[in-house]
């Protein structure tokens, strides 16, 4: 792995965690995930698979320790797990057909999609939801994937910009 790679994906996961506490949740109480667009784009910058899983973990710890959701920690956890590995074998599928620009945009809105029904699923199954699962796939999950998708192409530039200019 190269330290380079980890440090910036390190970074990215704190500014999403950062950003992902300091938003007040307005779909039905859902926040949006930040952390989920960071871990995005940290997966694309980085495009190397072990550096994709101890993202996807590191992801899962942090939303799992800032969860409101009521015994939501292991199904974040597991969520993020699968939702890297799904982002990272989408970015290899894309590999040299588009930019990242629109790899960005396919993958969070994909990924979010799978997060989002993968969360739920979990949450089912552990301890319960507080509505029908389809209610909660139309209610949060969908306008949740919309808003993911466009945070994610306007932090993406930004990241890569800033990942650009930086010199160790």
């Amino acid at each position: 792995m190269n330290l380079r790679k980890t440090i910036l994906s390190s970074l990215l996961l704190a500014i999403g965690l950062v950003l992902h506490q300091l938003v007040p949740p307005f779909l039905f109480g859902m926040k949006p995930d930040f952390l989920l667009s960071m871990m995005f784009i940290a997966i694309i910058l980085s495009d190397d698979y072990r550096l994709t899983i101890i993202i996807g973990l590191a992801a899962g710890i942090l939303t799992a320790a800032t969860t409101t959701f009521p015994g939501g920690q292991i199904p974040n956890i597991i969520d993020k797990f699968i939702t890297c590995n799904i982002a990272y074998f989408m970015l290899k599928l894309l590999k040299n057909t588009v930019n990242n620009q629109i790899k960005i945009v396919i993958i969070s809105l994909i990924g979010t999609l799978a997060s989002g029904g993968v969360f739920l699923g979990a949450a089912f199954i552990l301890v319960g939801l507080p509505g029908s699962f389809l209610a909660l796939v139309i209610a949060v999950v969908l306008p949740a994937a919309l808003f993911n998708m466009i945070t994610s192409m306007i932090l993406y530039k930004i990241s890569y910009s800033a990942s650009k200019n930086i010199t160790f």
